[in-house]
């Protein structure tokens, strides 16, 4: 039987469900797009994430075809979004019948998808597999480690990861190390990254930086650092510190701005060196990466970014799932310690901090190794089933 018609019989559901899964399946579905024979790939949002604005923002700068399909699930709870991810995505799962899911990262849309797929014998297919930041309460923590013990083709993107998926006994057959989907996409868009300049101009603050003047980019957004009010205060009691020596460019999360609300903390953020800017789409963000000094974030994909980009980071978290970050790129935690903070910033404002290096496969072609290896792995099953 040929490949044309092993092919041709092959279809990939591809799901994505909040911002994070999108800078992801960009440069995989283009990849796939380029395959010949072709397969059949349909494309699934769950609608976790359901800022419609965002989320056509996103999807137009990336390039990422509209999706096929949009179960609109909204948000809620973990238990109430996750159960109803599943029970939107059964029936679209009997409809489009493929040969396999693919599912991206560790947003309860992953987890959900998934576990829909297995209990009805669909194979799945999981990108940036095996990461762990031994942190359980992080629910992102548990839907990797469930996912990857659910799924059958594992793509890795760095050595921790198969080192963490062969010690939870998933097999050495199932795992692939692919490199980095988020630096694919990270290259593919460097050149049509918004400068800053441009950014300050849309905001009316075109004398915030003088000329040549650097800047710390902050983004946060995670429970552990926003819903706690004493921790909260005590972070951006610490960038207010910062900020009166390098000013501070804070594009601030919809649930981030709730809480400072909640907690009263907007005077804080009521300093020269301090701007607040609105949500901001990935090309935005890439081009305040591009060009800062420093990044303060509590963001797994800025941890990444980062290390490719050379820019000193620090995670303002106690454990990081991407350890590589760390071992040999940009990265530092320094968890919501303010003298840690402080002293790393002092560090690199006196011209230290980390560049680090690139680390292997992070070259731009990840996607192109995961398209070509599911190509094979679904003609190699067909042939082992008759």
């Amino acid at each position: 039987m040929s490949n044309t018609k092993l092919n041709a019989r092959h279809s990939l559901l591809c799901i994505v469900g909040a911002r994070p899964n999108f800078m992801k399946i960009a440069p995989i579905m283009a990849a796939l797009g380029k395959l010949e024979p072709r397969l059949k790939v349909t494309l699934l949002h769950t609608g976790q994430h359901y800022d419609e604005a965002m989320n056509d923002q996103y999807f137009q700068a990336l390039g990422i075809p509209q999706p096929d399909i949009n179960l609109e699930v909204g948000s809620g709870s973990h238990a109430m979004q996750t159960a109803e991810v599943m029970r939107r995505f059964e029936p679209a799962l009997d409809q489009t019948q493929p040969s396999a899911i693919l599912v991206v990262g560790d947003v309860n849309s992953t987890l959900a998808c998934a576990l829909v797929a297995v209990k009805k014998g669909v194979p799945v297919i999981h990108v940036e597999a095996g990461l762990r930041s031994f942190d359980r309460a992080m629910p992102e923590e548990i839907n990797r480690i469930l996912t990857d013990q659910i799924s059958d083709l594992l793509f890795t993107t760095e050595a921790s990861g198969e080192t963490n998926l062969l010690r939870e006994g998933i097999p050495a057959a199932r795992i692939r190390f692919v490199g980095n989907v988020m630096i694919d996409n990270l290259r593919r868009n460097l050149e049509k990254a918004v400068p800053v300049s441009t950014i300050l101009q849309a905001a009316g603050r075109e004398d915030f930086l003088s000329e040549g003047q650097g800047y710390t980019l902050l983004t946060l957004h995670r429970p552990s650092n926003v819903d706690e009010p004493i921790i909260f205060r005590s972070l951006l009691e610490t960038v207010r510190q910062i900020s009166a020596r390098l000013p501070v460019i804070f594009p601030v999360h919809p649930r981030t701005r709730i809480m400072i609300e909640k907690f009263g903390l907007g005077e804080l953020l009521d300093a020269p060196g301090i701007l607040l800017l609105p949500p901001a789409g990935y090309l935005e963000i890439l081009g305040l990466m591009q060009q800062a000094r420093l990044v303060l974030t509590d963001s797994g994909g800025i941890q990444e970014e980062t290390t490719a980009l050379g820019i000193p980071c620090l995670t303002l978290r106690d454990s990081t799932e991407r350890p590589i970050t760390v071992d040999e790129g940009s990265n530092t935690i320094v968890g919501q310690d303010p003298q840690l903070i402080m002293r790393n910033f002092d560090d690199i404002m006196q011209g230290g901090g980390k560049s680090g290096r690139i680390p292997a496969l992070w070259d731009g072609h990840a996607a192109e190794r995961i398209a070509s290896t599911i190509q094979s792995w679904l003609n190699d099953r067909e042939t082992a089933n008759g």
